[in-house]
């Protein structure tokens, strides 16, 4: 038991510490928005990495092998729902800057399922956690090894949103929300680009 529990904290970490498009946007909401709405985006990361996690216990050789096949076309959605968010993030910031009032506010729930939706368009997690349990032999821990690679996941999500809301309790000037969410946009496009390639 406590050997699959840190096999599932050191997968979770694994899967979580590379920062990504997905930090980048939950240390963004959390600098632009606050920290609830930042810590319910962690979640939805984390989320989808306890189904990628679970499903990888319960067959991850077999649905790995069924995603390969449209592993490109994901990327290539996954690419187009962050530019629409950069997009979304940019425009929110230049409007933010013209009218003194904060426009297309997000909610923590729609935060949490817009990154739960974004993180599940990720098929390599799905190989990673899959790579892991067959690399055990197949005997991947079972719900141990889940909730560890949830636990670790959701640590890491929710200090990356601690420290985006921390950056943006120091840039509360209009001026400087509007330069970091289009920086937020900037990194997000690059990142979306890199997805594409």
């Amino acid at each position: 038991m406590i050997s699959a529990l840190v096999s599932g904290v050191v997968a979770g970490y694994g899967v979580a510490l590379p920062v990504g498009p997905i930090a980048v946007l939950i240390a963004g909401l959390s600098a632009r928005e606050s920290l609830w709405v930042g810590a319910a985006a962690g979640m939805g990361a984390a989320t989808a990495d306890l189904v990628y996690a679970a499903l990888a216990v319960l067959g991850g050789a077999a649905i790995a092998g069924v995603i390969e096949p449209v592993a490109t076309p994901l990327r290539w959605a996954g690419a187009a729902v962050l530019m629409v968010m950069a997009a979304r993030i940019a425009w929110s910031a230049r409007s933010a800057a013209s009218v003194d009032r904060r426009l297309g506010r997000t909610t923590p729930l729609g935060a949490y399922l817009g990154v739960l939706g974004l993180t599940l368009l990720n098929p390599a997690t799905i190989a990673y956690f899959a790579a892991l349990v067959l690399g055990r032999g197949g005997e991947g821990g079972g719900l141990w090894f889940v909730v560890g690679a949830f636990l670790a996941s959701a640590s890491w999500q929710l200090v990356i949103a601690a420290s985006g809301a921390l950056a943006g309790r120091y840039l509360t000037s209009p001026k400087a929300k509007m330069i970091t969410a289009l920086g937020s946009s900037a990194v997000i496009v690059a990142l979306a680009v890199g997805l594409m390639l």
